[in-house]
């Protein structure tokens, strides 16, 4: 027997015997309804009004079955297009969100949308194989994660001293992001432990200058450092913070090198140099664990710096941090050039 969905004058029927106190078993033989199937409507609307309403269940019947079935995500072909190519250009979701009214007026999608139309294309929402003729969108995103799970927080560590000038000695301006010259630096390794590159990000604008390190001593990354910030304007050169790994030992050097004081984030509190870690997150999409930086040559180092300093990011208003850092120059030292 096909089922059919209850009719009002069904649900107006229910009510009408439960106002009798008629079981569920004699309604549901009125009606030639299982009583399984009467049991369910009364449970289900019973609770926004604590008694049985036929025309408001009637209604979120009706709701619900225009909402039925398959939720298509992305519908208009130009956002799939968008979204795809813009993915795989290196944009995260919530930059294509940012950037689509931007480049094209009247357009919108939302980021999690974006994100549920990646995880859609695979079984249980990522937990399982790719669903036949669609294209797995997920090594695009910047964490490249298979499902998505609900963050975590990290075990407490032993907290040592750092080994030069405490990130509680900075001054409190540099927290605030109110203006340009305020750094952070970091190392990411290469494969097997080899030299791999040093990454300094200026806090304001986001702006990632990336230095390919000769080899892992303190010298190397001194001179990486400073190297990079002969090239900008002196006022652009006023702080530098660390972690405390020992290719940092030379800061006292590099604070005469370039004028720049340095200080040290507290052991095993990456939040405190986030600009830093979510940067080397962004160039991990492009150099993943395991890449052995010294076959990458130094053109392709140029390219993603460049990459990463003219894509759009939503604290900056959606414009990028070349132009930002430009714009806050603009008046009082030429702009920077970065070549891609």
């Amino acid at each position: 027997m096909q089922y059919s969905h209850f009719s009002i004058e069904e649900r107006e029927f229910i009510q009408a015997q439960m106002w009798q106190k008629q079981s569920v078993r004699s309604i549901a033989k009125v009606l030639g309804r299982s009583p399984s199937s009467v049991s369910r409507e009364i449970n289900r609307n019973i609770p926004l009004q604590r008694s049985y309403r036929p025309r408001l269940a009637n209604e979120r019947a009706l709701a619900k079955r225009k909402c039925r079935g398959r939720k298509l995500r992305l519908k208009s072909g130009f956002l799939r297009r968008y979204v795809i190519e813009h993915l795989i250009a290196g944009y995260s979701p919530e930059q294509i969100s940012g950037r689509l009214p931007i480049d094209h007026k009247g357009e919108s999608i939302s980021h999690e949308a974006i994100y549920q139309y990646v995880y859609s294309m695979v079984y249980r929402a990522g937990h399982s194989v790719m669903k036949p003729g669609y294209f797995d969108l997920r090594p695009y995103l910047k964490r490249r994660h298979k499902r998505r799970v609900p963050k975590g927080m990290r075990k407490s560590q032993r907290v040592f001293r750092p080994i030069g000038i405490s990130i509680d000695m900075r001054p409190s301006v540099v927290r605030q992001r109110s203006r340009v010259g305020d750094w952070e630096s970091d190392t990411v390794e290469s494969k097997d432990h080899k030299p791999g590159i040093n990454t300094l990000v200026e806090r304001k604008t986001g702006l990632v200058l990336i230095t390919k390190l000769k080899d892992k001593t303190s010298a190397a990354t001194l001179e990486a450092i400073r190297l990079r910030f002969n090239a900008l304007p002196p006022q652009t050169k006023i702080t530098v913070t660390f972690d405390n790994g020992k290719e940092n030992q030379y800061w006292q050097e590099l604070e005469k090198a370039t004028g720049a004081r340095t200080y040290f984030a507290h052991p095993y509190s990456s939040w405190e140099r986030g600009t830093n870690e979510n940067t080397n997150g962004l160039a991990r999409w492009y150099w993943p664990k395991g890449t052995n930086f010294e076959t990458i040559p130094d053109e392709e180092i140029r390219a993603v710096e460049y990459a990463l300093n003219t894509r759009p990011r939503k604290r900056l208003g959606y414009r990028t941090p070349l132009e930002v850092f430009n714009a806050c120059l603009s008046g009082r030292q030429e702009s920077v050039a970065l070549q891609g």
